[in-house]
């Protein structure tokens, strides 16, 4: 998205970095999210997602986790200089955020109703009886049939598909601004991921919610996504538009993924996988942290870390980028 005076950023992370102890989880990651835009950042598991997207609402245990640099600025304010308190005021209102498994994220000991509710009372001061109301109205935003029977369940008594529609619905009760979504398919059947994404993107439409969307999955930041960053070991290796970046992707990881998606393969064969694993904080060398696992290293990968290097829309850090 280009920037412009009328058109800041809502969320803009500036060369965030983070170790826990000496051992550094996230370097140098930068992004931006403008108003109603959805940005995916993908990568495979242990690339840093998700601890970037925990870190935005400062989710992560401080110890053991430190941040080590850069600036999270939420519509101008920097996260990382604001109380407790504060903070708290923004978490659930003026950002929600979709983790991966609600059965872990809600509690399992109270109604629907009421987990839906508490951020209403907190945050919109409304009383137990409106955030009810305002409670089965969201559940219907979101689809869940027989909303106000609804209210009274328990998170055990739903498919997993509808405890996902439920934790949609909490993050968006607020009416926030930002909408975090740590792989929101997560154990879901392909039917019910292509609803949950459909809901999100709709909500995102119909609210003009930023959305900043963490997946492995390229089928889904295809669809869905307006840019994308593609995450590799604790650092952005790639970024741009995504019709352009999955066209013709430059750095040789996401060339690699983009070669995994089922669509662009032929029909009943294997697909192609990407040999070994993500190195793990710590075991990431001096040099490209991709060059063990690449299918063209030069001798300058395995010895000195390419830069992200930008041009025009696209940036990529790769010192022998695919053609």
């Amino acid at each position: 998205m280009t920037e412009t005076p009328d058109r800041p950023p809502v969320l803009a992370i500036d060369a965030l970095s983070l170790a826990a102890g000496s051992v550094a989880l996230i370097d140098d990651v930068s992004l931006t999210i403008g108003p109603g835009e959805m940005v995916g950042l993908v990568g495979e598991s242990g690339c840093g997602k998700s601890v970037t997207a925990l870190s935005v609402l400062r989710l992560l245990p401080e110890p053991p986790i430190r941040i080590t640099g850069g600036r999270i600025l939420f519509q101008g304010t920097d996260l990382l200089t604001l109380s407790p308190k504060a903070l708290a005021d923004i978490r659930g209102n003026a950002i929600g955020m979709i983790f991966q498994e609600p059965m872990t994220s809600l509690n399992p000991v109270l109604t629907i109703g009421d987990q839906i509710s508490e951020p209403l009372m907190i945050h919109d001061g409304m009383s137990r009886t409106a955030a009810r109301s305002r409670a089965a109205e969201l559940l219907d935003l979101v689809g869940i049939p027989a909303p106000v029977t609804a209210l009274s369940r328990h998170p055990h008594q739903l498919s997993g598909g509808q405890r996902q529609r439920v934790m949609i619905a909490i993050a968006i009760a607020c009416q926030p601004k930002l909408l975090i979504a740590d792989e929101p398919t997560t154990a879901l059947d392909v039917t019910v991921q292509a609803q949950v994404m459909a809901l999100i993107d709709r909500l995102r439409r119909e609210f003009g919610l930023a959305c900043l969307l963490i997946t492995h999955d390229l089928g889904v930041v295809a669809q869905y996504c307006d840019r994308a960053h593609v995450m590799y070991a604790g650092r952005i290796v790639e970024t741009g538009p995504v019709m352009p970046l999955f066209a013709t992707p430059q750095h040789r990881y996401t060339r690699a993924l983009v070669d995994t998606i089922p669509a662009r393969n032929p029909p009943g064969e294997p697909l192609p996988a990407i040999a070994g694993m993500v190195p793990p904080p710590g075991a990431r060398g001096t040099g490209c942290a991709f060059a063990e696992r690449c299918a063209a290293p030069l001798d300058r990968c395995q010895a000195e870390r390419p830069t992200l290097t930008e041009a025009d829309d696209r940036a990529v850090a790769c010192w022998n980028p695919s053609a």
